[in-house]
């Protein structure tokens, strides 16, 4: 199964061109360059690489169309403004070197394991240059790639590996961020039920309550828990705005909502169910819901247009 491509969607000037960084042998014919002022230069004419004395890709050297030469250090980064799509992504040479047991490197071991497709390579290569785990956006970053993995790739060991970075993190009271390890919690204890790993699933579903026993006043905990007894019995699940989706043919949109079910499934289910739904039926119902996932993703990448 084909991914679109990301960075094919990049901004543009009002010339309809590209504003893109590029690595300096990526450079090419007709690209513009983009002077301190941001004044795009004359297009590039030709494009050669130098080496150094002992054979190493040292210079790129672009010839603009006024015949000027411009001298860039290969490997460097420098934006341009072009008609180009962005060059596919390389498991090779776009993911960053990484010290081995760090966080980094969790990511790009698992990336590698993928290397045609440009959704986990983009992702990727952006938290491969360094993950900051007090950043609630690359706990976004790091759970929205686990969830693809499972989703979309069904590569269970991959997600699973990429959780663990969030789910040993703790609860400290910034929602934001715990609104990423909650979703990782959740997804590695399905996973763990899934193989039948129960004592790992309880263990990953009982985080969870974290939050919940956060306040001291009894008081309020108490409403507090009533509250969030009362939405796992009445979940929101979203059907009809599914059933809207589905009925207009917007196989984009109804994956949104279905993603949106599944979130919620499989939070229920690793909170052990509820008074109205028990973990034998969300089993169930995650599985489908899944099932349906999958399904869309493969609809959704044919009907894509070539890069």
């Amino acid at each position: 199964m084909t991914t679109p491509n990301p960075q094919n969607t990049g901004p543009h000037d009002a010339a309809g061109d590209y504003l893109r960084s590029v690595k300096a042998q990526q450079v090419g014919p007709g690209d513009r360059f983009l002077t301190r002022q941001g004044e795009p230069s004359t297009p590039v004419a030709q494009v050669r690489t130098t080496r150094d004395d002992f054979g190493t890709p040292a210079l790129v050297v672009a010839t603009l169309s006024d015949g000027r030469e411009v001298r860039i250090a290969y490997g460097s980064t420098i934006r341009v403004r072009t008609h180009r799509p962005a060059p596919a992504l390389d498991v090779s040479t776009d993911l960053s070197p990484t010290e081995e047991g760090s966080p980094e490197a969790t990511v790009v071991e698992v990336a590698q394991l993928h290397p045609d497709n440009q959704h986990v390579l983009a992702v990727a290569s952006k938290l491969s240059r360094g993950i900051n785990l007090r950043s609630g956006a690359q706990l976004e970053d790091i759970d929205t790639l686990a969830r693809h993995l499972f989703i979309d790739l069904d590569d269970s060991d991959g997600a699973l590996r990429l959780t663990t970075l969030l789910t040993q993190l703790p609860y400290d009271g910034a929602m934001g961020r715990w609104k990423s390890i909650e979703s990782s919690l959740a997804l590695a204890a399905n996973i763990h039920f899934h193989r039948g790993e129960v004592a790992e699933g309880r263990a990953a579903g009982a985080r969870l309550a974290e939050p919940d026993q956060d306040e001291e006043d009894p008081i309020r905990a108490q409403r507090a828990a009533e509250i969030r007894q009362r939405q796992m019995n009445e979940p929101n699940l979203y059907d009809r705005e599914v059933l809207r989706a589905e009925a207009n043919g917007d196989p984009i949109g109804e994956r949104g909502w279905r993603e949106s079910r599944l979130a919620t499934l499989m939070y229920l289910r690793a909170r052990g169910g509820s008074e109205t739904f028990t973990e034998e039926e969300l089993d169930r119902r995650v599985r489908r819901e899944v099932a349906a996932l999958r399904a869309l993703a493969d609809r959704i990448a044919e009907t894509a247009p070539e890069d």
